[in-house]
C-alpha cells in the first residue's frame, strides 16, 4: 500500500539550509567536555545553552538538524567553555540555563518551586521547597513541579498498588461502606478493614522506596574532582547546590560556602555519582 505523505512530513525540512556563516565559528571548538553557547544577534544574547563530553561533535550534529533551523537562523556565533569531565559540564550548563534564560532551551530554564511528598502517617502530604530544606529532611518521596503533579504521581501508584484514596487523603468515604474503587477490587480494602492500614502504610512506602529523596550526606561542603590530561577542576557542592568550580583545593576550601537553598537540578546530577561511589570526593 502506497503511504499517503501528510503536511507534517515536509514541515520538518522546511526553511532549512546549512548555516554557513556559522563555519568560522566551530572552526576552534574542542572535542572535549564542556558548554557550549549559541549567540543571537542582540547584543551577547544566549539563544540555547547545551552541553556534551565532545563539544565540537555535539554542535556539529545541530547543525545538521534540520528540525533546529529557526534556530540555526538566528544564530551569529557559537563559543564554548571547557571542562574537565562531564559531571563539571552538567553542573555548568544548568547554572547558566537558568541565570541566562536561554530562549530555545525548553528545560530548566526557570527555578521552579519544587513539592514532594511526605509519609509521617497513612496520609502523604504534599510539602514545599520553600518551606523545609529538602537537602536534609528525611521521608520525603519524589521531586515535582507542582502540587498537581505530585497528586497525580501519587494517584498512579495508587493504580498500580490498589492502595485506598480515601485512606490516602485523596477521597471522602460515605458512612462505613467499602470505597468505590474497592468494589471495583481495585482497592485492597484498607477503607473496610480488609487490609490493615499498618499493611497498606507499607505497601506504600515500598512502592515510592525508589523516589526517596536522598539527604545531603555530609556535614558540609565537599569537592568532586575531575581530570582532563594535566587540567583538574574541583567542583565544590553544598546541600547537593553548586557553588562553582576551581583548580585547587586551596581556593576550593576558601569558596563562599553558603548553600542558597535545595537545587533539583543539582540533586539530579549529582545523586548518582555521590552515591554509588564514582565521583571522587574531598570534604572541605
Amino acid at each position: 500500500m502506497k503511504r499517503v505523505m501528510r503536511r507534517a512530513d515536509f514541515d520538518a525540512t522546511l526553511g532549512y539550509e546549512y548555516p554557513t556563516h556559522l563555519r568560522e565559528s566551530i572552526e576552534d571548538l574542542p572535542t572535549t567536555p564542556g558548554v557550549y553557547i549559541f549567540h543571537g544577534a542582540t547584543g551577547d544574547l544566549p539563544l540555547y545553552i547545551g552541553k556534551s563530553i565532545n563539544i565540537r561533535a555535539r554542535v556539529m550534529s545541530h547543525l545538521r538538524t534540520a528540525d533546529e533551523a529557526r534556530m540555526l537562523k538566528q544564530t551569529e556565533k557559537i563559543t564554548s567553555i571547557r571542562t574537565t569531565g562531564e559531571i563539571g559540564a552538567l553542573l555548568l550548563e544548568a547554572r547558566m540555563i537558568k541565570e541566562q534564560q536561554p530562549l530555545f532551551n525548553q528545560k530548566l530554564r526557570r527555578t521552579r518551586q519544587m513539592c514532594s511528598l511526605s509519609i509521617q502517617g497513612n496520609q502523604p502530604e504534599v510539602v514545599y521547597s520553600n518551606k523545609i530544606d529538602f537537602s536534609n529532611t528525611p521521608d520525603l518521596y519524589g521531586l515535582y513541579a507542582s502540587r498537581h503533579a505530585a497528586l497525580e504521581a501519587l494517584k498512579n501508584i495508587a493504580d498500580e498498588q490498589q492502595l485506598c484514596l480515601s485512606v490516602l487523603g485523596l477521597e471522602k468515604l460515605s458512612g462505613d461502606r467499602p470505597c468505590f474503587r474497592a468494589m471495583l477490587k481495585r482497592c485492597a480494602g484498607a477503607c473496610h478493614g480488609q487490609e490493615t492500614l499498618a499493611a497498606h502504610r507499607a505497601r506504600l512506602l515500598e512502592s515510592m522506596s525508589q523516589s526517596r529523596v536522598i539527604c545531603w550526606p555530609y556535614s558540609g561542603a565537599i569537592g568532586i574532582i575531575e581530570r582532563l590530561e594535566d587540567e583538574i577542576q574541583i567542583h565544590v557542592v553544598k546541600n547537593w547546590f553548586y557553588l562553582g568550580s576551581v583548580p585547587t583545593i586551596e581556593q576550593a576550601r576558601t569558596l563562599h560556602m553558603t548553600a542558597p537553598g535545595f537545587d533539583s537540578d543539582g540533586y539530579k546530577i549529582l545523586c548518582k555519582p555521590i552515591m554509588n561511589g564514582s565521583a571522587q570526593i574531598i570534604e572541605l
